[in-house]
């Protein structure tokens, strides 16, 4: 069985289709865990402000990857009135 991620609650497909409006209004900001038949995961409903903050953090990772491959490059040096 996997693992539930960690959410504010969990809750069927079916309930998701009955009522989806409902179902974001009652996580009152908390992600929801909707499980399939099975109780496995198949998806995480996560509230725009956190879903945002991912957003930031990954592209941040990407900017720190491409600081860490060009950390042996040639330096150049040049002055702001070269910009």
């Amino acid at each position: 069985m996997s693992r539930v991620p960690r959410t504010g609650s969990a809750l069927s497909i079916i309930e998701l289709e009955r009522a989806p409006v409902a179902v974001i209004e009652a996580a009152g900001g908390k992600s929801v865990a909707v499980l399939d038949q099975y109780n496995e995961p198949v998806a995480c409903l996560v509230p725009v402000a956190v879903y945002r903050r991912l957003l930031e953090r990954l592209d941040d990772l990407g900017l720190a990857e491409q600081v860490y491959a060009r950390v042996d490059e040639r330096k150049v040096r040049i002055s702001l009135d070269e910009l």
